[in-house]
């Protein structure tokens, strides 16, 4: 048997990692890094994910022709690596890659950054971030909210399942980042933080005032707000305390 150079076998060592880094990064879309694509079977087309969908769909000319995908009906993805359609799983039936190093069952999904510390809600229904041990559903609010407001929030019947009172987007899955405020209501964080610059500190729902200025700008200064685009956003934190 010929002996292995050590040089030749470090450097095929070097070129499997390259490989390997190379196929983690070359797959996926602007919202996830997968090694997958959606078929969605609402309109049987192929999609990078659900968010792609809803972005393609929601610019079609024909207004009857718009729709939104039902990620829990998801049944069939394609392997991005060797282009096999199958059920929906962690590891593709052909090539053994695995499709997405998080994965969920329930909501079909699929992604490699582990570093949002995604989970699955069974309370909510669908996957959220931010690791479950710091995290407690609130079954009157009907969502996940940060552990120190377990008894430090006022309760609003499904405040979560509403519509921003400001620019009027669905809360409950909405990728971009949410606040409780102190009377319960509900809102995006960049539209809490747009009504403040236009010195509204009262809650456009129920008009309790919400915040002084310094709380505020004490909350600015403060504040560490965690996003990642393309996932469900968890409310990170509570909006101070009213002034009256």
């Amino acid at each position: 048997m010929e002996e292995q150079n050590p040089a030749s076998q470090s450097h095929r060592s070097t070129e499997q990692l390259q490989d390997t880094a190379e196929l983690e990064h070359q797959y996926g879309c602007e919202h996830y890094r997968r090694r997958c694509k959606i078929r969605a079977p609402c309109c049987n087309q192929i999609f990078s994910c659900r968010h792609c969908h809803n972005e393609a769909t929601s610019s079609l000319s024909n207004p009857k022709d718009r729709h939104e995908i039902v990620r829990h009906d998801i049944k069939q993805v394609i392997c991005s690596v060797c282009n096999t359609e199958q059920e929906v799983a962690q590891v593709c039936k052909k090539c053994g890659v695995k499709m997405g190093e998080y994965f969920c069952d329930i909501c079909k999904f699929y992604d490699d950054d582990t570093s949002k510390q995604q989970f699955h809600c069974d309370s909510c229904g669908i996957c959220r971030l931010g690791g479950r041990e710091n995290f407690f559903h609130c079954e009157k609010c009907g969502s996940c909210y940060v552990i120190d407001m377990s008894d430090n929030h006022s309760c609003v019947e499904n405040s979560m399942k509403n519509y921003c009172p400001v620019c009027y987007e669905y809360l409950f899955d909405s990728v971009k980042q949410a606040t409780v405020m102190k009377c319960g209501h509900t809102m995006h964080m960049d539209c809490f933080h747009e009504m403040a610059k236009q010195q509204q500190y009262r809650c456009p729902i129920c008009s309790k005032t919400v915040m002084n200025t310094s709380e505020y700008w004490k909350m600015l200064d403060e504040e560490v707000v965690i996003e990642h685009p393309g996932y469900i956003s968890v409310v990170e934190r509570r909006l101070l305390h009213s002034n009256g």
